[in-house]
């Protein structure tokens, strides 16, 4: 009962940083502060729906149970390393094509096109 929670509050809280990173790659005015969303929203979300679905299954101890939750430990320290890398790769490719920072003196808010 106690583990069951402890996996749905960080599922839910997973989600909730999903949610989050979604409206600030809607909201945010250019490509650095999406980037930023994107990379920090979609990195914790998914580090702790992962986490919360690894401690599931230890729920019912066995064998398999213990692989396939050492399988999922194995895919967030992955996605960990990578969803950074991978974000900071595309701001430097931001950087290197010219992406304008947005600043408040920008048209009424909008980023340039």
């Amino acid at each position: 009962m106690i583990i069951e929670i402890i996996c749905i509050v960080l599922v839910l809280s997973g989600l909730l940083f999903l949610v989050g990173g979604a409206i600030g790659i809607i909201r945010f005015p250019d490509f650095y502060t999406r980037m930023h969303a994107a990379g920090k929203g979609d990195t914790m979300s998914v580090f702790l729906i992962l986490i919360g679905v690894a401690i599931y299954q230890l729920n019912d101890f066995s064998i398999a149970n213990l692989l396939v939750a050492g399988k999922i430990f194995f895919i967030t320290i992955f996605i960990m390393w990578a969803g950074p890398t991978s974000t900071h790769a595309l701001i430097k490719a931001g950087i290197d094509e010219g992406q304008k920072v947005w600043t408040r003196e920008d048209k009424k808010g909008k980023p340039d096109a």
